[in-house]
C-alpha cells in the first residue's frame, strides 16, 4: 500500500542553489496578520509562511472557522495553515477541510503559551502529555494527504518531557518538526536555548526547523552552525528587518543586497492599506504604531527616537507615517 505525502518520512528540507537553507516567515498572533505578511512579500526573500493559528473550539463549524485561511493570499509564496486545538478528531476535521480549500501544508501548534490557550488544553498544554499531542498529530496524519508539521516549545514548566514530546511528535508522522527552544512558562523572556535545538536536532531522524532570536544574518548563521538545523523560521525578526530573508540569501549567494527605501515606502505603504479605511482610524493609528515600533528596534539611531514615535498622540494614521518616515529614512540610511 502506498503511504500518503503526510506519511512518507521526509529526509531533508530543500536547500537553493546558494545553499541557503528553507527559510519560512513564523505565524505570529496579533502582529503577524495578514496585514503584515502581505507587506512583507512585497519585499520577499522567504520560501514559505505560516498563517497565525485557526483555533480548533470543542463545538467548532469547521467550515466557517476553515473561510479565514485563503491559500492563495500570498501567491506565489505558499502559505500553510496552522492549527490549533486539543481535541483529536475536531483538528483531524478541520485539517481535512483545510486541505479541501488548498493548504500546501499543514502546521499543529504545540506552543502558544497564551493562557486563555492552553487553560483550554491547546498550544503548549499538549506538552504536558506526550500521548495526547502523539494522538493529535497522528488524527491530522491521517486526515490528509498533504505533509503535517509540527511547532513545539521545549516544555510547559520545565524540559523534563522534551524527549517525549520529540519522540511522539515523530512517531505520530509528521513531516517535521518547528522549535522553539523556550518552555511555556518562560515565555519570551530569557534568550532561546539554542542547545535544546542541537540535541533536538540528535534525537530526531525528521528535519528540524530552528526558531527563536533570529534577529541578524549572523544569528541565522550562528543557529546554523550550532545546531546543525535544517531549515530556519523567523518572527520577531522580520518585524525588525523585513530585509532579513533577503539578507541571509545575497549571504550565501554572495551577492551584495541594499535596502532601498522605496522598499521600505512600499512596505510600510501596502501594510497601512491592507488594513483597510474602513477599519476605525485609531485601529489603524494603533496597528501602523505597532509595526513601527518593530522597525524602530532596527539599530541604534532607531532605538533612541522609538519612545518619540510610540508617544505621539496622531489620531491619522497618514500623520503618523509622515511623523516617522524622515526618522526611518536617516535611521536606515538609504538613499532615494
Amino acid at each position: 500500500m502506498l503511504q500518503s505525502a503526510s506519511l512518507m518520512p521526509m529526509q531533508h528540507l530543500p536547500k537553493n542553489l546558494f545553499g541557503c537553507p528553507y527559510l519560512q516567515l513564523a505565524p505570529m498572533e496579533g502582529v503577524g496578520d495578514a496585514c503584515f505578511r502581505r507587506a512583507i512579500a512585497s519585499i520577499g526573500g522567504f520560501d514559505e509562511a505560516v498563517r497565525d493559528f485557526l483555533r480548533v473550539p470543542r463545538n467548532p463549524h469547521i467550515e466557517s472557522l476553515a473561510k479565514a485561511y485563503d491559500p492563495q493570499e500570498l501567491f506565489p509564496i505558499p502559505l500553510a495553515a496552522q492549527l490549533m486545538g486539543g481535541e483529536a478528531e475536531l483538528m483531524a476535521q478541520m485539517a481535512a477541510e483545510i486541505e479541501r480549500r488548498g493548504a500546501p501544508r499543514i502546521d499543529i501548534n504545540c506552543g502558544c503559551p497564551s493562557n486563555t490557550v492552553t487553560g483550554k488544553g491547546a498550544g503548549s498544554s499538549l506538552l504536558k502529555e506526550p500521548h495526547l499531542l502523539h494522538e493529535v498529530a497522528k488524527s491530522v496524519v491521517k486526515a490528509v494527504s498533504i505533509p503535517v508539521t509540527l511547532k513545539m516549545r521545549s516544555g510547559y514548566e520545565d524540559t523534563s518531557l522534551f524527549k517525549e514530546n520529540l519522540l511522539a511528535a515523530e512517531e505520530s508522522g509528521v513531516a517535521y518538526i518547528t522549535l522553539h527552544p523556550r518552555t511555556k512558562v518562560e515565555g519570551y523572556g530569557p534568550p532561546a536555548n539554542w542547545a535544546l535545538t542541537a540535541e533536538a536536532k540528535s534525537i530526531l531522524k525528521i528535519p528540524l526547523v530552528g526558531n527563536g532570536d533570529i534577529l541578524t544574518v549572523q544569528d541565522a548563521l550562528n543557529m546554523l552552525k550550532q545546531t546543525q538545523c535544517d531549515g530556519l523560521m523567523i518572527g520577531r525578526g522580520s518585524l525588525i528587518n523585513p530585509f532579513i530573508f533577503q539578507e541571509i540569501k545575497a549571504h550565501f549567494s554572495k551577492t551584495p543586497y541594499s535596502i532601498e527605501w522605496e522598499q521600505i515606502l512600499d512596505y510600510l505603504r501596502l501594510y497601512l492599506n491592507a488594513i483597510g479605511i474602513n477599519t476605525p482610524q485609531k485601529t489603524r493609528v494603533g496597528k501602523l504604531k505597532q509595526l513601527l515600533g518593530f522597525l524602530f528596534k532596527a539599530n541604534p539611531y532607531l532605538l533612541e527616537k522609538r519612545e518619540s514615535m510610540l508617544r505621539c498622540q496622531y489620531t491619522d494614521p497618514e500623520d503618523l507615517l509622515q511623523f516617522s518616515l524622515p526618522l526611518l529614512k536617516e535611521g536606515f540610511s538609504c538613499s532615494c
